[in-house]
């Protein structure tokens, strides 16, 4: 043999031996069935969160009536798991959310995150839910799956008892300095559809707000109802301008009074299991657990 032929041999040896070290398959036999969908490997499927038994939920906690912080557990108050003075949550946010646990056999926690962090606390797995008097939006739709509505929240305005605007019929006779929360439907869309508005910069919060009214940086607000009537409660001066049932109100749309809860996409496990106790509530359900909120929240 020659050193050329010994060569390919010894090359088509080595290239067989690799072949079996990579774990090439070898043919089935004939009669072999073969792999039937059933048998193929499921698509992992997104976390619930609540693996753990524990409903981890995010809101502001300064927010009233929706949710705030205080310092003890009066009134079924919860603890604000990232507090480091120790404060409880508690409000319709914290109601809902303690309802929707004892149905589903689950503890709650409560995080306090500020507005602009709470759609991305969900979708990194921060927390499983936000419970927060948030719109359900089609923007905020693409980034997450909405559980509810469990709550309706028209949209009003506020202005001093004493000021000229406490008249207004609509909101073409609406005029002056406004403004509302950033990040809300109340600065992205309503305010712009009144002419005579001399927008102003949003502010943080719904609290920052109510003090840019109360204070006479502004002439008026755009908020939502359950936010105006917490809002009587700490400000008696104040009136709100409510337009809901004239043809001279805000255009909006079902997605912008529909509160809903914000849970990760995907997660259909969970979305299921909040949505079995919300569809079992009426609104006069809703509007019942807002009057003992707004009973209950602090003044001032």
């Amino acid at each position: 043999m020659t050193r050329r032929n010994i060569f390919a041999l010894i090359l088509a040896l080595a290239m067989a031996l690799s072949l079996t070290a990579c774990g090439g398959k070898e043919e089935a036999p004939a009669d072999t069935p073969a792999e039937t969908p059933s048998e193929a490997p499921a698509e992992e499927s997104v976390p619930t969160g609540v693996e753990d038994g524990v409903l981890t939920v995010a809101m502001e906690c300064a927010y009233a009536p929706y949710n705030w912080a205080q310092p003890d557990d009066s009134n079924g108050a919860v603890p604000i798991a990232n507090s480091d003075a120790g404060e409880y949550a508690n409000g319709y946010d914290v109601m809902m959310a303690k309802k929707l646990c004892e149905a589903n056999g689950w503890e709650l926690e409560v995080l306090r995150l500020d507005w602009d962090s709470l759609v991305p606390a969900v979708q990194t797995g921060q927390v499983d839910a936000v419970i927060a008097g948030q719109s359900m939006t089609a923007e905020r739709a693409e980034q997450v799956d909405f559980a509810g509505p469990y709550l309706y929240a028209s949209i009003v305005c506020l202005t001093k008892a004493d000021s000229a605007l406490a008249s207004a019929a609509g909101i073409s006779e609406l005029s002056g300095t406004c403004t509302s929360q950033r990040g809300t439907i109340w600065y992205d869309s309503c305010l712009p559809q009144i002419e005579g508005a001399d927008i102003q910069p949003a502010q943080d919060t719904a609290p920052a707000m109510l003090m840019a009214l109360e204070t006479g940086m502004v002439d008026f607000v755009c908020t939502d109802m359950p936010t105006a009537q917490g809002a009587l409660v700490a400000y008696p001066d104040l009136t709100i301008l409510d337009f809901t049932t004239t043809d001279d109100d805000f255009e909006v749309s079902d997605e912008d009074v529909n509160i809903g809860i914000s849970i990760a996409k995907g997660n259909t496990v969970l979305r299921e299991a909040l949505d079995s106790v919300l569809s079992e509530m009426t609104a006069d359900d809703f509007n019942a657990m807002m009057a003992d909120a707004t009973a209950v929240q602090p003044i001032g």
